[in-house]
């Protein structure tokens, strides 16, 4: 039963779709996926094509827009959209420290898990479009780990793609994970520096701060054990459009005085506990190795090995000295899962993830270079998420890809540049730039 409702300008319905757990296997288990589909008020009953949106991540359910938000707006100009819940997120079956223990023990849990990358969200958006519009083709937007979605789509299924759009997400075509953090840790430097530049005062707070945090042990209200390698993991904000400046607001009054001292204030502790739990999100933490995966050689935590070949990330030693404190960006380490009450049940699983060598390839570099669907991307001149090196090589990968590369966004482009982001693709794809 589906059931719709309005916001201004916009009629949306709730859709919710039976698939397989394993595609391979279409008569064993299955899962649900939900779905909104959004439609202009004033287009409701037109047959318009679709465009599916596949959120970034991995883990995040898709935007819960109010009304036409973002690129939203310029989208329901001419299609209907469907914004998807991977599995797994949202309210897709979701996969978290309540509901993974119903699969059983660690091993049953990573086993399940493994169905949760871009080959099998490939496959329930082939399984959903024969019911949502009636078998034709349609328009997929993918921003970030949805960009890497959108080319295992091209690689997989491209009969099922009129066109394909992806922002900020061209992922490298056979990169190991280790080959993906060696070249993120200098980009993350590059970040931290420019947010020095713009915030000078910010490098003796942010040394002021892990000073605290080595020197005592600080547990935030939720549970979260608040480390100095929890601390720096903050920097993850400076990918983003606002990041820089959000950072900056939530260190400049980090402390209070106390009868005992100074103190991290309460108003400082609520906003990081916000900032580092994976409550809402924890298949990111779960699967964010995993999505690198394509060979017979573990992940094996890479990020948390790479770091050591960057000894300048060590916050001890740069307290020593009088180095910055380097914040870190987007990576997952052992430690999270220690500090974390929404990760602490899962670290078993994870392990059993990090030392998994049966991982199949992804993406179809044949399929690729033979590509007919039209393709456009944007791709960020400096993101700090996604490598623009590797996303450039992937594009020239990729037959009749049309590449915008800009300095005008961050990786949140999509969002941050809404209708005109879209609109550039759009022209692009369509060969009318």
């Amino acid at each position: 039963m589906t059931v719709s409702y309005r916001q201004p300008g916009l009629v949306l319905t709730d859709r919710r779709f039976t698939v397989p757990l394993d595609h391979d296997n279409p008569s064993g288990e299955t899962i649900e996926l939900y779905a909104r589909e959004v439609v202009a008020s004033d287009k409701a009953g037109q047959d318009l094509p679709w465009l599916l949106y596949l959120q970034g991540g991995p883990g995040f359910g898709a935007n819960r827009f109010i009304g036409k938000q973002a690129w939203l707006g310029r989208a329901v100009q001419d299609y209907r959209v469907l914004l998807l819940d991977q599995r797994g997120t949202g309210s897709s079956t979701p996969a978290n420290r309540q509901t993974l223990p119903l699969r059983g023990g660690p091993a049953e849990q990573a086993d399940y898990l493994t169905r949760f990358r871009a080959d099998s969200i490939v496959r329930d958006c082939e399984a959903i479009r024969p019911e949502v519009t009636g078998g034709a083709p349609w328009t997929v937007l993918g921003q970030s780990f949805g960009g890497f979605c959108t080319v295992a789509y091209l690689s997989t299924a491209p009969e099922g793609l009129d066109t394909a759009l992806v922002t900020g997400g061209l992922p490298a075509l056979d990169a190991h994970a280790d080959d993906v953090y060696r070249a993120a840790y200098p980009r993350i430097e590059r970040k931290v520096a420019a947010h020095y530049a713009r915030y000078p005062r910010d490098v003796e707070r942010a040394r002021r701060i892990a000073d605290h945090l080595l020197t005592h042990d600080v547990v935030l209200p939720n549970g979260y054990r608040f480390t100095v390698e929890a601390f720096q993991s903050l920097g993850i904000m400076l990918g983003g459009s606002e990041g820089s400046h959000r950072l900056h607001y939530l260190l400049e009054d980090a402390f209070v005085r106390t009868p005992g001292g100074p103190a991290l204030s309460d108003a400082f502790q609520e906003q990081a506990q916000g900032l580092l739990s994976y409550a809402g999100h924890p298949l990111y933490a779960l699967v964010h190795e995993a999505i690198y995966g394509q060979d017979a050689r573990p992940t094996a935590w890479s990020a948390e090995r790479v770091r050591a070949e960057f000894p300048q990330f060590d916050a001890a030693k740069a307290l020593a000295g009088d180095e910055p404190l380097l914040f870190t960006g987007e990576t997952v380490h052992p430690w999270m899962f220690d500090c974390d009450p929404a990760l602490r049940p899962l670290r078993e699983t994870v392990e059993l993830l990090a030392a998994r060598t049966d991982w199949t390839p992804l993406y179809d570099p044949a399929r690729l270079a033979a590509n007919e669907v039209p393709v456009a991307a944007a791709v960020y001149h400096d993101d700090m998420y996604v490598d623009t090196a590797h996303s450039l090589e992937t594009a020239r990968a990729i037959r009749g890809l049309r590449t915008w590369v800009t300095d005008e966004f961050e990786h949140d482009g999509v969002r941050a540049g809404g209708p005109r982001v879209l609109d550039r693709l759009l022209s692009l794809a369509r060969d009318e730039v």
